[in-house]
């Protein structure tokens, strides 16, 4: 089974992919994640984060469909982390913010994602997609993630990781 993590940011949709693209680099990662996890996935998002994840698997196309034995359907995982990293950042800088992302990233890694849902909505943070992923990997969980993408520019914390296993 192939799982794809992506943050459900709306800078990722095509009409913010100018001349001059905010977030090239995480764009980059999004798609080559997104091509490596291929077609039909099941998406697990709020709203904004299945807008962002058709619009990034519009732009991914051309899909290699491979038949899995027994066949389990890939899933996107649209979510990021806080909001309040920086002075600069959507909901300004608030001092939880750091230490939440950190542990959420560490559980995001080891492929066991534990959230703190209260403290998430607080720092503005978008786990929906990520508390629905937890139930994927069953007790073992989803194994280690590969990390494609770690920053948080504006303030705002993405990642774009991949997990495989065989069930």
């Amino acid at each position: 089974m192939k799982v794809v993590l992506v943050p459900g940011v709306l800078a990722l949709l095509p009409e913010y992919a100018g001349l001059d693209d905010p977030v090239a680099e995480l764009r980059a990662a999004c798609l080559a994640a997104v091509r490596w996890l291929g077609a039909d996935p099941v998406v697990l998002a709020d709203p904004q984060g299945e807008r962002v994840a058709r619009a990034l698997l519009d732009a991914a196309g051309g899909f290699e469909t491979v038949a899995a034995q027994p066949p389990q359907p890939p899933v996107l995982v649209v979510g990021n982390g806080s909001a309040k990293r920086s002075e600069r950042a959507p909901g300004h800088l608030d001092e939880r913010s750091h230490p939440f992302d950190d542990a959420l990233g560490a559980a995001l890694r080891a492929g066991r994602p534990e959230v703190d849902a209260a403290l998430a909505a607080e720092l503005w943070a978008s786990v929906a997609g990520i508390v629905r992923m937890a139930d994927l990997g069953g007790p073992a969980g989803l194994g280690e993630a590969t990390v494609d993408y770690d920053d948080d520019p504006f303030g705002v914390q993405y990642w774009v990781m991949r997990w495989e296993w065989e069930r």
